[in-house]
């Protein structure tokens, strides 16, 4: 069966069609400036040349209908017709409590999935027009969301309830909830294919650091705590985000300088983090090569990254009362041997002892650490499409 996957941004469309048999991608591409102007379709067919059309898309209509056609072009494609595709899955940023698996999209579900429009509402929103563009141009087609939030439903009340008026809970649905959950369940499972031990056995760490960074911890294959709460601004400080902060900041700013909650809030979500502590770097590659020129900033910067890292990665371990592997993933853990090195050397009372050239080296699905080292390090390289494609042919092989 070939998955179509698609990921639904606010002005772009990421997707993957997945051979589910070979777990081959067969094309994967990238619409931007969807409703903007000088939009674009970066389009990569496995086997044959890279095409990048400037093409306008005014709406995800208009993107999901220029994806249909470069799958099935005449000389580009990788299928003759749509009735290739066997299902779709979408990538669904939030599920809220309804949800804690991939399901099959119907009337029902979609209307409960609007009722999360209030808990994201940068992305359930366009998530959404995805599942309705591809419904109306592919009717037959199984539909399939796959929650980010979902994996992180095994959290206990313990790890997800806040210290606020339990009606706050019953009424409102506040709690951590989490995010990058389909990152972290492949990763954790890989993790335990690389080491060889079952998943059911293994206590691990996930360290996704990428511009949106997390950390969760796996106790036998099932997320019981992660670092993002009950929307994805908490945990870490990120590249815009702020991560934790005390709440009452916020209004103490707000009058500071005369203005609203709001307006704070949006400082707090898109120039805080490593932004707002640089004064405009978000790249890690520009803050790598600040701190490579002793630029104070940056390695100030780069010093709170890592020590919120380091420390979260010591309390998981805690949670779990011991841990057998961390793995680092996404943007940063994947390709900043630097970063790595620099929160491993804060774990040294877990017995990590660093592999220096296996970890300058980075190669995908590596340990990093040495034979005697008492946790296992790994650098996993995440695939939430391949996620997402596996879970839903679960969905569909049940129907």
């Amino acid at each position: 069966m070939n998955v179509l996957v698609i990921n639904c941004g606010s002005s772009s469309l990421k997707f993957q069609l997945i051979n589910s048999e070979t777990e081959d991608v067969l094309a994967k591409g990238l619409c931007e400036r969807i409703g903007i102007g000088g939009s674009r379709i970066v389009y990569k067919p496995t086997g044959k040349e890279k095409q990048v059309i400037e093409s306008p898309m005014p709406n995800h209509t208009n993107a999901v209908s220029l994806v249909l056609e470069c799958l099935t072009h005449e000389t580009y494609g990788v299928i003759k017709s749509l009735d290739e595709i066997g299902a779709v899955g979408h990538r669904a940023v939030h599920g809220g409590e309804k949800f804690s698996k991939a399901v099959l999209i119907t009337k029902e579900v979609r209307k409960i999935m609007e009722g999360t429009i209030e808990l994201a509402p940068l992305h359930v929103p366009a998530n959404l027009i995805g599942i309705d563009v591809c419904s109306q141009l592919m009717p037959e087609t199984p539909m399939v969301a796959v929650f980010d939030t979902a994996f992180h439903q095994t959290m206990p009340q313990k790890a997800f309830l806040y210290g606020v008026p339990y009606k706050y809970y019953t009424d409102y649905q506040i709690r951590r909830y989490g995010f990058h959950g389909t990152s972290h369940s492949y990763v954790s499972k890989r993790t335990a294919e690389i080491l060889g031990v079952p998943k059911e056995n293994l206590k691990t760490i996930v360290c996704h650091l990428g511009n949106g960074a997390s950390v969760c911890a796996v106790d036998g294959g099932k997320s019981v705590d992660t670092s993002m709460g009950f929307t994805p601004i908490t945990g870490l400080v990120m590249g815009t985000r702020c991560g934790d902060i005390d709440p009452e900041i916020i209004e103490y700013v707000a009058a500071k300088e005369g203005t609203t909650a709001h307006s704070v809030m949006e400082v707090l979500n898109k120039k805080s983090g490593i932004y707002g502590l640089t004064d405009g770097i978000v790249d890690f590659r520009d803050l790598r090569a600040g701190c490579d020129r002793g630029d104070e900033a940056c390695l100030r910067a780069m010093e709170i990254f890592v020590y919120n890292v380091a420390t979260r990665v010591g309390a998981y371990a805690a949670a779990m009362n011991g841990v057998d592997a961390i793995a680092f993933t996404a943007g940063i853990g994947e390709n900043a041997p630097t970063v790595r090195k620099a929160v491993c050397e804060y774990l040294g009372y877990l017995g990590v002892k660093i592999d220096d050239a296996a970890n300058d080296a980075g190669e995908d699905d590596s340990i990093i650490t040495t034979p005697d080292s008492k946790t296992k390090v790994l650098v996993v390289p995440t695939n939430e499409e391949l996620m997402i494609a596996r879970e839903t042919v679960e969905v569909v092989k049940s129907l």
